[in-house]
């Protein structure tokens, strides 16, 4: 009876590695199936994560480079203000009357139109 169940334990401890050489002798067929699984998988990830998030990238540094005085603007912190001052690297903001503030210009989220009115808070 012990015989027996070793030599079921033993054969069934030598069939898997004899069942995997078999399915390696298939490589070709097995990359084209991997090439047909990993393909659309690059190309759904393309679309739907790098592609937008290139484009709202473009769009934010087209907003920012076209900054001007007199611009009614959001920043990245939540403040709303109008442009008096723009450089280079940074514009300088007035929030109330005789205070402003200077802040980087790639921290500018929004650039609102002169004449829109401030949405109330609902």
């Amino acid at each position: 009876m012990q015989k027996t169940v070793l030599t079921g334990l033993a054969a069934a401890a030598l069939i898997p590695p004899s069942m995997a050489q078999d399915a390696g002798a298939t490589g070709a067929g097995g990359l084209v199936g991997q090439l047909v699984f990993f393909i659309p998988l690059i190309l759904i990830f393309y679309f739907l994560l790098i592609r937008p998030a290139n484009q709202r990238q473009k769009k934010h540094r087209e907003m920012v480079e076209g900054l001007k005085k007199g611009d009614t603007v959001v920043t990245a912190g939540g403040l709303i203000g109008r442009v008096t001052k723009v450089a280079e690297t940074e514009v300088s903001i007035e929030l109330a009357d005789g205070v402003r503030v200077r802040s980087v210009r790639g921290m500018i989220a929004d650039v609102r139109d002169k004449g829109a009115p401030v949405a109330a808070n609902d």
